[in-house]
């Protein structure tokens, strides 16, 4: 019995403090398992991955022009159409992960079927029959059946997107304790350096996938990311022994709607002065549930209604009594919505780099210098990625040091002021966009080059769009993802982490429907409107304008939102 109570308190001492688990099911090993010995395996899987996404997405815009002969408009709606799919999906896959499967199961059984559907897609594109017939380097004809095995391919990649995207961040995070204070300064960084590998994949894609599809050939310029899934896939199993696993929390759709029940079953009860009396379980009960347990909060007072214990309460019925814990995690996904809103239109700023950016760039002089080689329109979105790249680093060992002094903050400056900087510096990104392109249209104008592919002003002049979007994301996308993962219920990581994601579908599907809305408005009696099929007839640059001002308009909303916001308290952390 005595060496019984020994291993017991060796496991303890051993064991991590948030309930994750090693793949055999056990309590994890911190000095075994996560912490950065497993994250390369998890940033190695994420970086093929985007490397795998970004070199399909970013040129798809012109595959659905010059292949699938769709015209500029149309293209780009199906672009967003697709993207925005892509960041709706993760949903799904986010439910199952807290649900049912585990952040492991479900990043394993969607990455096959993500490789399922970029073999498909490398097939539609190199495979006589089902590739369009051409005539011409971008003189295509595509049957409704070929359109129909491509689009089939694209969706099922969207599915299998679906269960990587919100699961794979949470995954990395989950390595850290945070119960641990050590491991739990090294959470932060960990987000910056997971965007990090997100866009060394984009600029291998952006750098040399782009002009493969466009000088090569699209079969290969698919059949490469369909080899970086594959090895996305092995990258991830091989870590399998240096996991730590958070178990499946039950249904957070089933916890929601219990104390929506509760509350609405006794909106006749009158809620105690004092919040001990409240109903809360034991610690140990709390984390077998996948929670740590919350402290309660006095905001949306109503929702308390659940937790007070009525004499019929007795047989502790869930859709009639709920923790104080689950009450607080219903109340933290309502403070969430109001900062997810305001992503949208950040999102939709962002989905113009595989739009009218690249649409943009087709038209001006795509060459390097004064050699014959062409730049690839879709390929200027390296310098996003390479705004990136510096950033993270920069962001990570000069400005959190520089700011922690001032604001006492471990990560510097909080999640919601990073987020608040770059929806301030997306707005220049617009700015020069629109700058730009009146430029680019005076041009037109002046010198009659209405009819020709390119006009003599470089395609580089599009860089400092490109650098300042990039250095957006490294502020709002990443403070977005640490921002979502730290204010989840403990059980609901995964879902939050694709409620953030979907800001990016509503962003996408948001700019496929002003297009549609601008061409209705524009494009009447006779005329090109703002954005015709040939964008030297249109005036593109008040599309950008248009974006600058609702950009502009969603900062104030965002501001006011972030005065509002309560972070969430685990019980035992201090408050303020």
């Amino acid at each position: 019995m005595a060496e019984e109570n020994n291993n017991d308190e060796l496991v303890d001492l051993y064991a991590t403090k948030d309930g994750t688990v090693d793949y055999k099911g056990d309590p994890a090993d911190k000095h075994k398992t996560g912490t950065w010995k497993a994250c390369p395996y998890i940033l190695g899987t994420e970086c093929s991955e985007r490397l795998a996404y970004y070199g399909m997405s970013s040129n798809l815009v012109l595959y659905f022009k010059h292949q699938l002969n769709q015209t500029s408009a149309t293209a780009a709606k199906s672009q967003s159409n697709w993207s925005g799919t892509c960041y709706t999906t993760p949903l799904l896959g986010a439910f199952l992960a807290d649900a049912y499967f585990g952040r492991y199961w479900t990043i394993a059984i969607f990455s096959i079927i993500y490789v399922i559907g970029m073999t498909l897609l490398t097939l539609s594109a190199a495979v006589p029959g089902l590739k369009p017939t051409c005539y011409g380097k971008d003189n295509c004809h595509a049957t409704a059946s070929q359109s129909a095995v491509c689009f089939v391919a694209l969706y099922m990649i969207a599915l299998g997107t679906g269960g990587i995207k919100p699961c794979v961040s949470s995954y990395g995070a989950d390595q850290f304790d945070d119960a641990d204070e050590g491991e739990k300064m090294h959470k932060s960084s960990f987000f910056n350096w997971f965007y990090f590998s997100i866009n060394v994949g984009a600029l291998i894609a952006a750098s040399v996938l782009v002009y493969v599809q466009e000088n090569v050939g699209w079969g290969w310029g698919f059949g490469i990311p369909a080899v970086a899934m594959a090895v996305a896939v092995i990258s991830f199993f091989s870590g399998t022994r240096l996991y730590r696993n958070q178990k499946p929390g039950g249904s957070p759709i089933t916890r929601i709607c219990q104390v929506l029940v509760a509350c609405v079953r006794k909106y006749r009860v009158q809620i105690p002065q004092d919040k001990s009396l409240l109903y809360e379980t034991t610690d140990a009960e709390s984390v077998i549930k996948g929670s740590r347990k919350l402290d309660h909060t006095s905001d949306f007072r109503f929702l308390d209604k659940a937790a007070v214990e009525i004499p019929s309460d007795s047989n502790q019925d869930p859709w009639r009594i709920c923790t104080v814990t689950q009450v607080e995690e219903l109340k933290a996904i309502v403070r969430l919505l109001p900062v997810w809103a305001t992503g949208i239109i950040f999102a939709a700023v962002y989905n113009q780099m595989s739009n009218f950016f690249v649409l943009q760039g087709e038209l001006m002089d795509t060459r390097l210098g004064n050699t014959n080689f062409h730049i690839p329109a879709a390929s200027l979105s390296i310098f996003d990625t390479i705004s990136v790249i510096i950033w993270v680093p920069i962001y990570d060992q000069m400005i959190v040091p520089l700011t922690r002094r001032f604001t006492g903050h471990n990560s510097g400056l909080t999640q919601l002021q990073r987020m608040g900087v770059g929806l301030f510096i997306s707005i220049f990104s617009m700015v020069c966009s629109a700058i730009l392109e009146l430029v680019r249209l005076n041009m037109v104008r002046r010198h009659n080059y209405y009819t020709s592919d390119e006009i003599p002003l470089t395609i580089f002049w599009q860089i400092p769009q490109y650098f300042l979007i990039g250095c957006a994301e490294v502020f709002t996308f990443i403070g977005q993802l640490e921002f979502f993962y730290q204010q989840a219920p403990d059980a609901m990581r995964s879902l939050c982490s694709a409620l953030s994601l979907t800001t990016i579908a509503l962003g996408n599907y948001l700019s496929s429907f002003l297009i549609t809305i601008v061409i209705h408005i524009t494009a009447r009696d006779g005329k090109p409107g703002w954005l015709p099929d040939n964008l030297n007839y249109g005036r593109l640059d008040y599309f950008f304008w248009l974006l600058a001002v609702l950009s502009g308009l969603n900062l104030v909303a965002f501001l006011f939102v972030a005065k509002w916001y309560t972070y969430k308290r685990p019980v035992g952390t201090l408050k303020g």
